[in-house]
């Protein structure tokens, strides 16, 4: 796939061309035909709410767990003639545009491997998978079958964050970055309720790679990357703990992973043991200092003279609002990923820094990147 850098500044010609009467048009006459690979992931609840509502077509979906498919039939009125356990075959059959992997992270591999040779894109949860190994694997087979191979993380459709970049990478408005430290979690899987399926593996150190290292740390790793302009850390350090070994035994449920940049650094802070749901970054410059507060707000002081103050961030055009829109623009190349956050670029560094995270957590030793 040919690449090249997409970055806010082409802003104004995305809305010009989403708010044309021509973008309008195209958007309009096609909604994505897509394959879903698993249940069991809860994220499904977006796709299957933009179902409900009309905004994208789902022709098959491929599961083996009979609860679940009685669960979501019976709760969306799904025909029976969508479900087929073979992925491969189903792909085959319906040729969608893209195939939305909702299973356990260790399985991302397995969908490629299906999707790839049929010239199908794949756009998977975060992260992207559970080793290196599994991710190198996966690019080779994007590359070779010349596919889209794209992340989707919550964070990525906020406006906050997209502020931000443009804010310090465009405006300069802060000087060099020197400090990043991004938080993100929550009170815990079991204790926000998921679902007992999204449970099992979502707490399971093969399936999920992890506990809230992976889960919660990939956030932080896709946006430092992003903001070091897609570039990996000279080293990693990280300490885990498992502040509930009652509830979660075979994963850690804490984790703080350094990252050591050539003229910066990163603190990703990432739980199951927040008081309540949280994800925030904060930003450091040589002369000034922005948060994303949440999805919408910025809290900013420029300098050392400037009080703080808060903003509302601008809206964003429907092609980087949402995963679906933004697919849809990848797919009629109106975007080209390059190193965005949904890269594939960006999620393999995401997996090498996670993977040097455990090892440094493991072996009580800072971790080198080659």
């Amino acid at each position: 796939m040919k690449q090249k850098q997409f970055s806010l500044i082409a802003f104004c010609a995305l809305c010009i061309l989403a708010f044309s009467p021509a973008g309008m048009n195209a958007m309009a006459q096609h909604k994505l035909n897509v394959v879903v690979a698993g249940l069991s992931h809860d994220h499904i609840y977006l796709i299957m709410n933009s179902y409900e509502k009309g905004e994208v077509n789902i022709v098959g979906i491929s599961e083996s767990n009979g609860d679940l498919i009685n669960r979501f039939k019976q709760r969306y009125k799904l025909a029976d003639s969508l479900f087929n356990e073979d992925l491969s075959a189903l792909l085959k059959m319906r040729k969608p545009d893209v195939v939305l992997a909702y299973n356990p992270i260790n399985e991302h591999l397995a969908v490629v491997e299906a999707a790839a040779p049929l010239g199908i894109s794949v756009m998977v949860e975060k992260p992207l998978a559970t080793t290196v190994k599994q991710a190198e694997r996966m690019a080779q087979l994007a590359k070779r079958h010349d596919i889209h191979l794209l992340t989707n993380y919550e964070t990525t459709w906020y406006a906050s964050n997209q502020e931000v970049y443009e804010k310090i990478k465009i405006n300069k408005e802060i000087g060099k970055i020197r400090k990043m430290v991004v938080h993100d979690g929550h009170q815990g899987p079991k204790e926000i309720n998921v679902s007992k399926e999204f449970l099992s593996w979502l707490t399971d150190p093969v399936q999920n790679g992890g506990g809230a290292i992976v889960d919660f740390g990939c956030y932080g790793a896709n946006l430092m990357t992003w903001l070091m302009d897609g570039k990996a850390p000279i080293a990693v350090t990280a300490i885990t703990r498992q502040l509930k070994k009652d509830i979660y035994p075979n994963v850690d449920d804490d984790a703080t992973i350094l990252l050591e940049y050539p003229e910066a650094t990163g603190i990703v802070e990432a739980s199951w043991n927040w008081p309540f749901s949280i994800k925030d970054m904060e930003v450091f410059g040589d002369t000034g200092y922005i948060q994303a507060v949440n999805p919408t707000k910025l809290r900013i002081r420029e300098n050392e003279r400037a009080p703080y103050h808060e903003t509302t961030a601008n809206s964003l055009p429907t092609n980087l609002s949402n995963h679906l829109d933004y697919l849809a623009a990848v797919l009629n190349q109106e975007i080209e990923p390059g190193q965005d956050l949904s890269s594939l670029e960006n999620n393999l560094i995401v997996v090498k820094i996670l993977e040097a995270a455990k090892e440094s957590a493991k072996t009580g030793k800072r971790v080198t990147l080659h």
